[in-house]
């Protein structure tokens, strides 16, 4: 990969290769060529919200009726209301608080650093830091901060395939003054270096580098609500319209039946807050923040709080295979001599064409158990392993003996370099595929003795030295999480570069498949479209596979109705990560670039991790459900009565302080009581992934709310009509509701948590205050109720208790009976 230099920048090359920068070019330089972020998070302000805080109409609400009580001289009730404000404030910057500092307490996890030169000094700083001019100083292992030109440097290799999906090392040099700037001279930022120290003149910083513009391409396209997005906003919108039309009729009605035009407003404006779902934004951003903390918990940082809800949906997962499923570490298995050829000599052909200091995981695994070169050996020279040669090279020589050529690489290769037989080699080649069966990585090796050093390398007359075999072991706990999550209806794809039978094998092992099919990347394309949903269910391995076929999987569960979560740890993992319902980057391995464009990121790279962050968002996903099926079974009833009662001439049954009680009972029953943790067992989907209630809980939320609607009007107009003042009257309606919400609460939260108990505990509580002393029962408008009209309205509120556990029992059977991968 090449750039160009830009015009303005070119002068940056003309810095020594050990000069830095001054901290006053360092601020210079950052003004004009920017800073080095990319996608950053943009923390909530103060300003945003105190801004949503005072947009909530329960809030002017109360000033103007205050204030409308105040004009009329009763200042008791003006006080009660402005009071009022104080605690309905603090909720809301208590929910919108919390969620953020989730966000914010554990971003601080995705830092990483650099070494500059600064005023004659190396320092360790930030990578965000960074500016363009800086001279960084990378070592063995690190990643580049930047895009930039190696200006010193010798024996250099990279490792791009954040970039590239390349594994193989790219050699580099360092810039010789010569116009351009050659290929090899540059490097760029979220790749590696594998071998040598290169000092770097920083060029191109933040959304200028390579992988900055393609992060910046994918976060800047369309974002895609979410299911329950959609469904709040739609229902949001239908219980405006409809709150608008009867407020206007209602307030009709009561001028055309002579009670004033300070009745009417309270009865239209008491009915507008009483139907305004204010609760409903308010419970989904309160709910996103608790899954925010508890994902964090268990490891995975969530960078967009909808992927809470998303991930809760999940039913599929396209995996990576290392490093996930697997434990990314390659270990020693197998070493399988040649006939006549020691086991001793193999090891050793091995280790000579290894390197220590390449950072390859497979030249680590042969020199933790292969001997050390003897003494006096030196090797003379490297030809490094590429993509196109499949091998690696190296010539060793030492003083009176011949030299020796050690090679290592992809068996099939190997075995066309050596001296052997057609049928010799078959059977190599099939013990090859024996151990490739099993799940391993095997290599061949050979050596070549010569009088004279090779002035290119040799690519005929070895001797075959046998084949080595690795593994890269399965993690701990992933066989586990994979049988949880296909009990759980959970459909998992591995998709990986590794040979068929490689990938087969692994998957066996990870429990991912009793009888895994792999389906190979160059006939992927021609399956996908052959397949039907019931084939498509049966997917569960792609081997051989580029990082845009990964693409084509995530597009076709989807079109089969899939909820698809993705992992991925470099840059040519994006279009995945972005086309995913839920994209997960590796935190660990993957690179910076991964993380800025998912919405979750592992922070211990675990498929557990995984399974465990799905049953959480399941269970997070059950709470709001039920949550919001308590915020409708009360506002049915509410907004019912809070209108019929009006337009059949009866006095208003709520008051703007009866409003705000119920107000200050509704929200914390709505968020407190529905707070249960996973424990740890993954749900089974329900059969709808699409809609946010089934048609028989609708049924039941109705059903439910209409019979405390019924209720609440039989009690007040059999009252009235009895004799009774308004005051009594509107004493048993709202000891009926208020007792009907703590039954709905305790029933819908199966009492799952101290706080369902204690809000309902509350909510008897108050009702029992206000309608059994006194003064208060004055100051809220009430009547003292007689013990005999106390038990009957508290009977009645029993009514949702059967409507209530039945739509509780039938969710349960849904999300918990086992079920096909549908």
């Amino acid at each position: 990969m090449k750039r160009d230099v830009p015009a303005d920048r070119e002068h940056l090359l003309a810095m020594g290769a050990d000069v830095g920068l001054s901290e006053t070019e360092v601020s210079t330089f950052g003004q004009r060529f920017g800073n080095n972020l990319i996608a950053e998070h943009v923390p909530r302000s103060r300003t945003a919200t105190v801004r949503d805080a005072v947009g909530d109409p329960m809030l002017w609400f109360l000033l103007l009726t205050s204030g409308l009580f105040g004009l009329l001289g009763q200042y008791t009730d003006a006080a009660v209301l402005l009071a009022a404000i104080a605690p309905l404030l603090a909720m809301d910057f208590y929910l919108h608080r919390r969620t953020q500092a989730s966000i914010e307490g554990l971003s601080s996890a995705l830092a990483e650093e650099a070494t500059v030169v600064r005023d004659g000094v190396r320092r360790r700083i930030a990578a965000d830091q960074v500016v363009a001019g800086d001279l960084a100083i990378v070592s063995p292992g690190e990643s580049f901060p930047a895009d930039g030109i190696v200006l010193f440097g010798a024996g250099l290799q990279a490792e791009e395939s954040s970039l590239t999906g390349e594994a193989f090392p790219v050699a580099k040099s360092a810039y010789s003054r010569r116009a351009p700037p050659p290929e090899a001279a540059w490097v760029f930022a979220g790749t590696r270096l594998l071998t040598g120290t290169a000092h770097v003149r920083i060029l191109l910083v933040g959304g200028d580098t390579l992988y900055g513009e393609v992060v910046r391409s994918v976060v800047q396209g369309p974002q895609g609500r979410t299911p329950l997005q959609d469904a709040v906003g739609r229902l949001v919108k239908i219980l405006l319209v409809a709150a608008l039309i009867i407020c206007l009729l209602l307030a009709g009605v009561r001028l055309s039946q002579g009670f004033g035009w300070a009745d009417a407003f309270l009865s239209a404006a008491t009915l507008a807050v009483a139907a305004i779902p204010e609760e409903f934004p308010v419970v989904l951003t309160f709910f996103l923040g608790v899954g925010v903390y508890r994902l964090a918990r268990r490891k995975a940082l969530v960078r967009r709080a909808v992927a809470v809800e998303s991930i809760g949906r999940a039913s599929a997962i396209c995996s990576d295979k290392t490093g996930t499923i697997t434990e990314g570490r390659l270990t020693f298995s197998d070493a399988v001599p040649a006939t006549g050829v020691e086991k001793g000599w193999l090891m050793k052909v091995a280790a000579l064409a290894a390197r220590g200091d390449s950072g390859d995981p497979l030249d680590s695994a042969i020199l933790e158990r292969a001997p050390s070169a003897e003494v006096g050996w030196a090797r003379v020279r490297l030809f490094p392993f590429t993509e196109g040669r499949r091998r690696e090279t190296a010539v060793w020589a030492r003083p009176g003996e011949p030299m020796l050529a050690s090679v290592k690489g992809a068996a099939e290769t190997i075995l066309d370099l050596c001296e052997m037989g057609p049928q010799e080699r078959d059977r190599w080649l099939e013990t090859v595929r024996a151990l490739s069966g099993q799940g391993k990585k095997v290599l061949g090796c050979g050596w070549l003795l010569s009088e004279a050093k090779p002035s290119s390398e040799p690519n005929e007359g070895f001797q075959f030295a046998g084949l080595i075999a690795v593994t890269d072991p399965i993690r701990t706990g992933v066989q586990e999480a994979m049988a949880e999550a296909r009990r759980a209806g959970i459909q998992i794809v591995m998709v990986t570069g590794d040979h068929l039978d490689t990938a087969a094998a692994i998957a066996r092992e990870a429990a991912l498949a009793d009888d895994p099919l792999p389906i190979s990347g160059d006939r992927l394309e021609a399956a996908l479209a052959d397949m039907g949903k019931d084939e498509l269910r049966q997917l569960t391995v792609v081997a051989r596979a580029t990082p845009a076929q990964k693409v084509l999987v995530v597009q076709a569960l989807q079109r089969a109705g899939r909820i698809v979560v993705v992992t991925g740890d470099g840059v040519n993992d994006a279009p995945a990560l972005r086309a995913a319902d839920v994209g997960i980057a590796m935190g660990l391995r993957g690179t910076r670039s991964a993380r800025e464009v998912s919405q979750i990121v592992l922070m211990d790279d675990n498929f557990s991790t995984i399974v465990a962050a799905i049953a959480e968002g399941r269970q997070i996903f059950q709470n709001l459900r039920m949550s919001f099926a308590f915020l409708l079974m009360v506002h049915i009833p509410l907004v019912a009565t809070a209108a019929i009662i009006p337009l059949l001439g009866f006095p208003l049954l709520y008051l703007p302080v009866h409003i705000v009680w119920l107000e200050l009972l509704i929200h914390p029953a709505a968020i407190l009581g529905f707070q249960k943790p996973a424990d740890g067992r993954l749900a089974t989907r329900r059969s709808d992934p699409a809609g946010f209630f089934l048609a028989f809980e609708w049924m039941t939320i109705v059903a439910t709310g209409m019979a405390i609607a019924m209720a609440i009007l039989a009690i007040f107009v059999l009252t009235v009509h009895g004799g009774e003042t308004p005051e009594h009257a509107r004493s048993m309606a709202l000891v009926t509701l208020v007792v009907s919400l703590a039954i709905l609460l305790l029933s819908l939260s199966r009492g799952s948590t101290w706080a369902a108990y204690l809000v309902a505990l509350c909510a008897i509580a108050s009702a029992l205050a206000f309608t059994r002393v006194e003064a208060l029962s004055a100051l809220m408008h009430l009547h003292a109720l007689p013990t005999t009209d106390g038990l009957i309205a508290f009977t009645a509120g029993l009514i949702p208790a059967l409507g209530a556990m039945v739509m509780h029992r039938r969710a349960r059977q849904a999300t918990e009976a086992p079920t096909s991968s549908d």
